[in-house]
This record gives C-alpha cells, sequence and structure tokens, in this order.
C-alpha cells in the first residue's frame, strides 16, 4: 500500500489554510505547514498564523516551533519534515502539506542541495551593507565572486541575493557550485493542488487582510519585536515596513499601504513559482467537492 502526500500550495491570502482543514478532516488525517514565516515562534499576527479555533480543527506541524534568532533554512525543512513523515505515515495513508512557500515544498518533493551553516557576524556585515548601500552593492559583489548565480538569481529580490554571497563568501566557493539539478526519489506518491482566484479579488483579499492585521494589533507586535530586527526572518513584508514606520520614515498609512503592495507583488511571485511546476492541479479555493473528488480519484492507497 502506497502512501501519499498531498501538497495543497497557492498564494497568500487564497484560501489555504480554510481549504486545508477541511480537506484534512475529510481524510482524517494531519497537515505539514510550509510557510517559510510562520514557522518563527515569535511572529504570529504579521504572519497570518492560523488562529486557536483553526489549529484546534486538524493538527498541525511545524508552525511557531523556530525562533528568529536561530539560523533555519530549506535544507533543515526538509530534513525535519521527512522524518515526521515517516513518523506519521504509520498511522495515515495520506498527509497534507499545506504552505506558499515554495522552496520549502520543493525542498520535500524534490530534495535541495546541502548548504552550509552561515556565520551570523558574516550575515550582520551583509545585511549592513544592504541597508546602507543598498542592493546594487550586493549584486555587483555576487557579479564579481559568482558570475554564474548572478547571471540566475532573482536581482531583485535582496534575500537571495544575499543568500548567494552569504555562501560563496562563507566557503570560498560558489553558491552555484553547491545546487544541482538532480532530483531526489521520495518512498510516497506526491500528489499537488494549487488554489488560485481571480486576481482582482486576490488583491481585495490581501488588501483586507492586512487592514485585519492592523485591528488585530500588528503594530503593537511590531514594537514588542524591534529589539529582533536585525535578524533576517524579520526583513519580512509586514515587518520592514512597519520597522520604517517606527524609525519616522513612513506615515503609518504609508507602512499599511507598503505592505498591502509588497503582499501583492509576493503573492504574484508565488503564482509565478507554482505556474512553473506543470504538476499542480489548479482549483478555486470555493472547488471543495471537485478537490476532494480529484484527491480520491488520484491517491494510490485508495
Amino acid at each position: 500500500m502506497k502512501k501519499t502526500l498531498l501538497v495543497l500550495a497557492g498564494p497568500t491570502a487564497v484560501g489555504k489554510t480554510s481549504c486545508g482543514i477541511e480537506i484534512a478532516k475529510h481524510f482524517n488525517t494531519e497537515i505539514i505547514s510550509a510557510d517559510s514565516r510562520q514557522i518563527y515562534q515569535e511572529c504570529t499576527i504579521g504572519t497570518a498564523v492560523p488562529s486557536p479555533e483553526e489549529l484546534a480543527r486538524a493538527k498541525h506541524h511545524f508552525i511557531q516551533v523556530v525562533s528568529v534568532r536561530d539560523a533555519y533554512n530549506a535544507s533543515m525543512f526538509e530534513f525535519q519534515v521527512l522524518e515526521k513523515l515517516e513518523e506519521l505515515f504509520e498511522k495515515h495513508d495520506l498527509l497534507l502539506m499545506v504552505g506558499g512557500s515554495g522552496l520549502y515544498i520543493d525542498a520535500v518533493c524534490h530534495g535541495i542541495d546541502d548548504l552550509p551553516s552561515i556565520d551570523p557576524e558574516l550575515r550582520k556585515k551583509l545585511l549592513l551593507k544592504f541597508e546602507d548601500k543598498g542592493l546594487e552593492a550586493l549584486t555587483w559583489e555576487l557579479r564579481k565572486l559568482d558570475p554564474v548565480s548572478y547571471s540566475q538569481v532573482d536581482l531583485k529580490n535582496h534575500m537571495r541575493v544575499l543568500k548567494a554571497l552569504e555562501v560563496t563568501m562563507q566557503t570560498g566557493k560558489p553558491y552555484s557550485s553547491f545546487l544541482s539539478a538532480e532530483k531526489k526519489e521520495r518512498p510516497f506518491q506526491i500528489l499537488r493542488i494549487a488554489l488560485d482566484i481571480e486576481r482582482e479579488l486576490l488583491y481585495d483579499r490581501i488588501n483586507n487582510r492586512v487592514q485585519l492585521m492592523m485591528e488585530a494589533g500588528l503594530l503593537e507586535e511590531v514594537k514588542l519585536l524591534e529589539p529582533l530586527r536585525d535578524y533576517t526572518a524579520m526583513k519580512t513584508v509586514g515587518y520592514r515596513e512597519l520597522f520604517k514606520h517606527l524609525d519616522g520614515e513612513l506615515s503609518l498609512d504609508e507602512a499599511v499601504d507598503l505592505i498591502q503592495r509588497n503582499t501583492r507583488k509576493f503573492a504574484r511571485k508565488q503564482l509565478t513559482w507554482f505556474r512553473k511546476e506543470n504538476r499542480y492541479q489548479w482549483f478555486s479555493p470555493h472547488e471543495g467537492t471537485e478537490m476532494l473528488r480529484w484527491i480520491e480519484k488520484n491517491a494510490a492507497y485508495l
């Protein structure tokens, strides 16, 4: 009897959490969270962690289990999730992985190259350079040290550029030399579902979610997290804009507007990532019955 891992992916605010819970309840199974932001203990409102009521409806794993102070990456996620899957498949034939972090999902499905741990001082040095001299200074450095990565990485994504520079400077070897196209075989079937809705509706949901976060106390959460603002995990949408507000660079209205714009931009990147993987079956979050039928038709253990 072959076990099945069902992946439920999609952009932020599309409705993955509620759909995932309904699927988990239908199949009486558990959820692996594949969200690179919800994994951090200190962040709740700004990362849209499922509510206590939602968490009570279905067993979730990998939510708020790592401190922003600790180094964490997709390689570590892959290793830990595979261990957890082996344990959970002892009592379930189907498990569900829900999230919008394409790199984390791909790490579990395909495998990811083992990358070295980064010296916190090096990371701090590069972050200071980014803040002082901007992204162009980092991309110029990457071009000199690793032309291959420079030609492949998203040069507008400072986190990707920082990662490539960190590994290159830490090891003395190009970041590109650590990456391979080899995919690892998994001892379970993988089914992939992705959610999408009309773009205008998605943007409305994003804008509304940001407003609800502010009403729920996002600004107060950011104030409490200000001592941690230099950690990489805190340089993400929803936090970095409000840190700028606290610094006096933006009014509160400007910061909220920027969070909404940056979140919409992030959602577009997520959709681009998942659409590059032609193994996803796409549904509207309102097509719950159709999703369940598709799963039941394609799951190997049924």
